[in-house]
């Protein structure tokens, strides 16, 4: 989405039923006897092909929907969606697969490495799904469709008052949906650990605590010591078609294989993945801002170049796909700000900014670009945010959020909130909804819970560049020559190899440890910040 949509379909959200292709005998031979284990097997094999083939049914017409579809379309779009996620979850949640993972968990020991790590996600999976009725998991998948609409039009007419019974109703939705997830939590934990695994509101306290504590006070210093306005050719007009040309050679240099690529165009860009082989960008260039373009490709980049490398054996599993929203996130805010926004990547991205607009580019210097793609200065709008600034505006949602999924904020009362979060993180007064509480459509789709992953995403982000660099700088490999001379292999072969790769296999907090050789340590993450804006600026 600036951000992405890749995979999510409504997870934790399911039916039960009692036709999931496992078969009742659950893979019994002939006599009554112990079930064959390949036949088991295949089952599973079967089972995950079918789930998958409904996921990658909902989610094109997901993107179709998002892109290219009329809204006067949205009911009966909601209507197939919700037809197929009802079916998708009834063969994940039905009786059948319950027996088959039955099972096959009593034969643990005798698969292989793969399917012993399918069956315990599926497990995992399964479990969770089953404990939502099929009925509030169709309801669910229609509410977003209806939603998506109203909220566009809502943002585009400035009309919080249309928009505020859906939030509501979406709050009201999750709360029912947590309460038959894990009844014994907070419902914000439970969407929390849907999108992050591992993630509450106890770890984002103390997360969003040294965020805060590092991050307002250098913002400050930054905004009290001045600085001139920024340099005209970040706003030169650049037409579209050369935008969305800069665009493929973008992708080709952080190293996407176009041939299994494609881009569209939509209000709020976003990343979904149909599979390894299909993955979709949606865009929406400006002609007066090609820099924001720029990055939006090399963020949205990021989430595909991981979608693109993982492994083909996981193709049609349940092991398809990036672990979970914070993994995804790192990878889009490192690649955006962590190489994008670096000063090697300026000697490699000029020359594609001079031939897509050689007047106002010819004559900037690689200095200059950095200065300019690394100006500090609090907005109203996340998408457009700095790096220094985006996880303040991640901390306004977070603490409205909460706030409204514990019953202690309204719908109606919520964009006062916002607007009191704003001023005190970002120090600016907010004009309007359209430029704060409508601007986002996270909770339009349904992703109440998803912003804290990209804060996290950028301390994990920043934790795999500091091990990456350390262990290249050993094999004597200078990683910032290579990124000045448009060569970005020595930093994602890195990634494919120890992150990538792997899928949905391991959950984020082992997926560190294992990149990394030690626990999650945001210090990374505020020491980079200080680091790389205080020589900036020169604090």
């Amino acid at each position: 989405m600036s951000d992405q949509t890749v995979g999510h379909t409504a997870d934790g959200v399911t039916g039960r039923g009692s036709s999931s292709g496992a078969g009742t005998d659950a893979g019994r031979d002939a006599s009554g006897g112990e079930p064959d284990l390949a036949a088991l097997v295949g089952r599973l094999d079967a089972l995950q092909r079918s789930i998958a083939s409904y996921a990658y049914a909902q989610n094109l017409m997901n993107y179709d929907a998002q892109t290219v579809a009329p809204a006067a379309g949205a009911a009966l779009c909601g209507e197939a969606m919700g037809v197929m996620a009802a079916r998708g979850h009834d063969l994940l949640a039905g009786d059948d697969t319950r027996a088959l993972l039955d099972a096959l968990d009593a034969r643990l020991d005798e698969l292989d490495d793969l399917h012993r790590d399918e069956l315990r996600v599926l497990r995992r999976d399964h479990d969770e799904q089953r404990r939502v009725p099929a009925q509030m998991a169709a309801d669910w998948q229609r509410l977003l469709a209806e939603a998506y609409p109203v909220w566009r039009a809502a943002k585009a007419a400035d009309d919080y008052a249309s928009w505020e019974p859906y939030v509501d109703r979406i709050v009201a939705a999750l709360r029912a949906q947590a309460a038959c997830l894990d009844p014994a939590r907070p419902a914000y934990d439970v969407w929390l650990d849907q999108f992050a695994r591992g993630c509450s509101i106890q770890l984002c306290d103390r997360f969003f605590a040294q965020v805060r504590t590092t991050v307002v006070p250098l913002l400050d210093a930054i905004v009290h010591a001045g600085q001139p306005d920024a340099p005209a050719f970040v706003h030169a007009r650049v037409p579209l078609d050369a935008q969305r040309a800069l665009s493929d050679a973008i992708a080709r240099l952080i190293g996407l294989d176009p041939a299994r690529l494609t881009f569209g165009r939509t209000e709020h860009p976003f990343t979904l993945a149909l599979s390894r082989d299909d993955v979709r960008i949606a865009h929406h260039w400006h002609v007066d801002d090609v820099l924001a373009g720029v990055y939006t490709t090399v963020h949205e980049g990021g989430h595909s170049l991981y979608e693109q490398h993982v492994d083909p054996r996981y193709d049609f599993t349940c092991l398809a796909g990036g672990a979970s929203a914070d993994v995804h996130e790192s990878q889009s805010r490192l690649m955006e700000n962590m190489v994008g926004r670096s000063r090697p990547f300026m000697d490699a991205l000029l020359p594609l900014l001079r031939d897509a607009a050689p007047d106002p580019y010819a004559r900037v210097s690689a200095d200059e670009l950095y200065r300019a793609v690394n100006r500090v200065e609090p907005s109203l709008v996340r998408t457009e945010a700095d790096e220094l600034t985006y996880s303040l505006h991640i901390m306004v949602r977070y603490e409205v959020e909460k706030r409204l999924m514990a019953g202690e904020l309204s719908a109606h009362d919520a964009p006062a909130a916002w607007n009191e979060f704003t001023q005190r993180y970002l120090g600016i007064q907010v004009p309007d909804d359209a430029h704060g509480i409508l601007q986002d459509a996270h909770w339009a789709m349904g992703y109440v819970g998803y912003f804290p992953s990209y804060a996290l995403g950028n301390a994990y982000a920043a934790q795999f560049m500091a091990a990456m660099r350390a262990q290249r700088a050993a094999k004597g490999i200078d990683v910032d020559a290579a990124v000045s001379a448009g060569d970005l292999s020595p930093i994602t072969s890195w990634l494919a190899e120890h992150l990538w790769r792997r899928g949905k296999s391991a959950d984020p907090q082992q997926l560190i440890a294992d990149a990394c050789g030690a626990p999650f340590d945001p210090s990374f993450y505020t020491r980079y910040l200080v680091e790389k804006f205080s020589g900036i600026y020169g604090l």
